[in-house]
Order: structure tokens, then sequence, then C-alpha cells
């Protein structure tokens, strides 16, 4: 996975079937944003009753934070991770997932272009709001040094560099920063609010969970090949990055959502992210660090589970397939 000196060019035979196979799911699972019809959506935002001023703090928030994280991703693939990853066939699925990113960061252009927001309030969130600039500081810290391009893996002290770099990007970026504005823009979608844009967001929220299983396997598979890295300061370190992630998220919460609305409100959204938080923690090896916390969104289990459905905003049916054949009821 890391360190290894095969030949990179040569893809077969494949050493990690899960790799490719996941390169396969994210193939099959083709989808382009223009596809989505934004016609209802336009008509809401712009009408002055359509959406209360918290609904509109939602929106607008959610658009800035994931136009930039989701750039911030992909400069970390590009830059750091796929020079650094040694094998052919995860290669091959982290080229895929760069594709996704610059699909999503698309999404979002679309989203604010669409609707005919300030795209200069909305592009620049990651500077000027708090909640949304800590989280995106929060993963620049952890690719300063590997997107350095003389940055190379093969001591203890540059593995364990580029381990956490991974645990952050897959577990806290992917894993655990997105899931707030998931859910509020995807309990829009539920009450038939913004229906493009939650559309939008259940396709991205989809490749956003293959991602982020590939890299907790990628993870995984680094602790088995080395097992020296995953010592008691390492996993010391990985569970209080998960929780300063978590932190952080709640503080976003709190911002997003000063007021109850959507069916939710910031400390139900804190327990959702504390459950979140020990799923990534088991995931990779550690504790849970808040036992007993339940889900209390379950309906956000089932949008990541189902491979077929009926689309719940009754826009059309979907199979989440190759995007070209997609057609309008």
């Amino acid at each position: 996975m890391i360190n290894a000196r095969a030949d990179l060019n040569q893809l077969v035979p494949f050493k990690y079937d899960w790799a490719w196979q996941k390169y396969l799911d994210g193939c099959a699972n083709h989808w382009m944003p223009q596809e989505v019809n934004m016609n209802a959506d336009i008509a809401l935002w712009k009408s002055p009753d359509g959406l209360s001023e918290d609904e509109r703090r939602i929106v607008k928030r959610n658009l800035g934070f994931f136009s930039t994280a989701d750039s911030l991703v992909a400069n970390n693939l590009v830059l750091a991770v796929y020079r650094l990853i040694t094998n052919p066939e995860c290669r091959q699925y982290i080229l895929r997932q760069a594709f996704e990113e610059a699909i999503h960061t698309h999404a979002y252009q679309y989203c604010i272009e669409s609707l005919g927001m300030d795209e200069g309030e909305i592009f620049n969130m990651y500077h000027e709001i708090p909640s949304v600039a800590k989280k995106a500081s929060w993963g620049l810290k952890y690719t300063r040094s590997i997107s350095d391009p003389t940055f190379q893996t093969g001591t203890v002290e540059t593995d364990k560099e580029f381990l956490r770099n991974l645990i952050a990007y897959y577990c806290v970026l992917e894993g655990i920063f997105f899931y707030c504005g998931f859910t509020q823009i995807l309990s829009m979608g539920r009450r038939n609010k913004m229906t493009g844009t939650a559309e939008q967001f259940q396709y991205i929220l989809r490749d956003e969970s293959m991602h982020l299983n590939f890299g907790i396997d990628v993870i995984n598979q680094i602790k088995i090949e080395n097992p020296h890295l995953w010592d008691a300061q390492m996993k010391d370190e990985a569970t209080q990055m998960i929780l300063q992630g978590t932190q952080l998220e709640i503080e976003y919460a709190r911002d997003t959502m000063p007021r109850g609305v959507l069916g939710m409100n910031a400390s139900m959204m804190e327990d959702y992210l504390k459950f979140i938080a020990n799923r990534r923690l088991t995931q990779i090896g550690l504790k849970e660090e808040y036992p007993g916390t339940t889900n209390p969104f379950p309906w956000m289990s089932e949008i990541m589970d189902l491979k077929k459905e009926k689309n719940f905003f009754e826009t059309r049916v979907i199979e989440y397939q190759t995007g070209g054949a997609l057609s309008w009821d």
C-alpha cells in the first residue's frame, strides 16, 4: 500500500480486489449535475415566502462549505495521496475519486448559479464565516507537509504523517464534516423543498460514502502491513483527531441551526454526529468515545444503503447507474 517497489504501471495481477471493485462501482454510479432539474428550486428560492430565513441560511452555509471542501479533498488526492499510495488498483480508484470531487464542485457551482446567488459571498465563506473557516483550516493543517513535492514516505515519522493525513481526510473531512450539511439538505428534500439541490446532495452522499469506505480500507491495510505505525501514540492521535472534528462539526451545526428547523435542532444533530464519530472510531479499530449514543435520523442510513429505489423527492425513478441514459418521468 505504501513504500512498495513494484512496477506502478502494471495493473494486473491485482493485489487488492476490493479496490478494483470500488473503482468499478464508482464508474457505475456516474452522474452529472445538469441532469437534475432545478426549476422548482429556482421558483422556491425566488419566492419571498418560499423559504424561512433559517432555511435560506442552511442552504447558503452548506453551499459555501461544500464548494470549498471538495476542492480541498481533490487537491489532497491529486497532489499527495495519489503520489504516495504505491498500489496501482488503489491509484485507479483515486483517479475516479478525484473526478468525482470535480463533479461535486461542479454540482455546487451549478446550484449557486441556478439560484442566482452572490458567488463571491458563497465562495468566500471559508474565509469569512468562522464555523466554515475552522473546518477548512483544520483540513489544510494535515495537508501542508505531505503536499510538498519533496515529501516522501519510507521512515516511521513520514509514514505516520501520511497515515494522519488519510485519517484527517477520509475519517474526518469526508466522514464527519459532511454529515451535518447532508442531513440538513436531504431533510429539506424530504419536505418537498429544494428538491433539485437535495437530489444532487443525495448523489454526492452516495459517492462520499464510497470514498469513506475506500479510505477506511486503505487505512486498515496500511495498519496490517505496518503494525509498528499503529502504536499507542498514533491511536491516541487518531482518536483526538476524530474528537476534534466532531466538536468542529457540532459548532457548525449550532451556527447553521440557531433554532429548530426541518424537524431537527442542534442538540439532535450533536447526538447524530457523536453516533457518526463512534462509527469512524470503530471502523479503524478504536474504541467508542460516546457510548450509548443512538442515531436520531435513521432515514439517513436508508438513503446511503438503498441501491435502487423510488427517489423520495418523487421526481423520477432512479437506478443510480450511468447517467447518460437518465430520462424524466
